[in-house]
C-alpha cells in the first residue's frame, strides 16, 4: 500500500529526515519508536504532505505521490491524526466529526463511521452537543482519532495518540486503536490475506543517521524502530 524510500526532510538547514525507507502493506499496523526529536512527527507529516520532502520517493498503491498537495493525498484516502489533538474548540463534538468526512467515499457512509465512533468512545456519544474546548485531554484525543476515522481512510496515520495521557487513558486509547484495526472496513481480500500473518518484529530501516542533525551532521538522536501487527486498514503509528 505505502512505500517510502530514502525520505528526507529538511527545515532550512537542519536535516529532520534522511534516506528514510519504510513500508506498509495492506493489513498491516506499524509503528515507530523513538524518542523526542527522532523525526517520528516530521516522518508522518511529510506522508499526509503538511511539509514538502526534499528528496526521496513516496509511492501509495504505487503511484508517487511525493509531489501531492495534502487535501489531494487525504481524497486517494490518507487520514493524518497530528500530534498534540488539534480538535476545533469552538465547534461540538459532532460538528468535529462531522469535519472528518468531507471526501465522497466518507459522506455517503457518515452515518455508518459515527456508529463506529461512537462504538468505540461511548463517551463522544454522550459528549456530543459540547464544544471540543470542554473535553479532557483524553477525550479530545478520542474525538481527534474519531476524526481521522471518519474519513473512511485507507491508510490512518496517527502521530503520538498517547502523549500526555493517564495510564489508563493510554490503555483506553490502544484498546479502540486495537478494535480500529479488527473492524474498520476495508477490502475484504486484503482482510483475509492480512489473518494469520501474526505480529512480528522486523530490523528497522530507518538508519541509525536519520532524525535531527547537529553541527558538522552529526545524529542529534538514534533512529526509532519498527513493528507490525497484520490488520485492515493499513495504519502507521508513532510512540516514545
Amino acid at each position: 500500500m505505502l512505500k517510502v524510500s530514502s525520505l528526507s526532510v529538511a527545515y532550512g538547514g537542519l536535516q529532520a529526515l534522511a534516506g528514510v525507507s519504510l513500508d506498509v502493506a495492506e493489513g498491516e499496523f506499524v509503528t515507530i519508536v523513538g524518542p523526542n526529536g527522532a523525526g517520528k512527527t516530521t516522518l508522518l507529516r511529510a506522508l499526509s504532505g503538511a511539509v514538502a520532502a526534499s528528496a526521496g520517493r513516496i509511492e501509495y498503491r504505487g503511484r508517487d505521490i511525493a509531489a501531492l498537495p495534502s487535501h489531494a493525498r487525504a481524497r486517494l484516502g490518507i487520514a493524518h491524526v497530528p500530534e498534540g489533538r488539534r480538535v476545533f474548540p469552538s465547534l461540538t463534538v459532532f460538528e468535529n466529526l462531522e469535519m472528518g468526512s468531507y471526501r465522497a467515499d466518507a459522506r455517503r457512509h457518515r452515518a455508518d463511521g459515527l456508529e463506529l465512533v461512537f462504538a468505540l468512545f461511548p463517551i463522544l456519544r454522550e459528549r456530543r452537543q459540547q464544544l471540543g474546548s470542554s473535553l479532557s485531554g483524553g477525550e479530545q484525543q478520542m474525538l481527534a482519532i474519531g476524526r481521522g476515522i471518519m474519513a473512511q481512510p485507507d491508510l490512518l496515520l496517527l502521530d503520538e495518540p498517547s502523549q500526555g495521557l493517564g495510564p489508563r487513558i493510554v490503555e483506553g486509547i490502544f484498546e479502540a486503536i486495537a478494535a480500529i484495526r479488527r473492524s474498520s472496513p476495508g477490502d475484504h481480500r486484503a482482510r483475509r490475506a492480512a489473518r494469520g500473518r501474526g505480529a512480528r518484529a522486523v530490523r528497522p530501516r530507518l538508519r541509525a543517521g536519520d532524525g535531527p542533525r547537529g553541527p558538522g551532521g552529526r545524529p542529534a538522536h538514534a533512529a526509532g524502530r519498527l513493528t507490525r501487527a497484520a490488520r485492515v486498514p493499513g495504519c502507521l503509528t508513532s510512540v516514545q
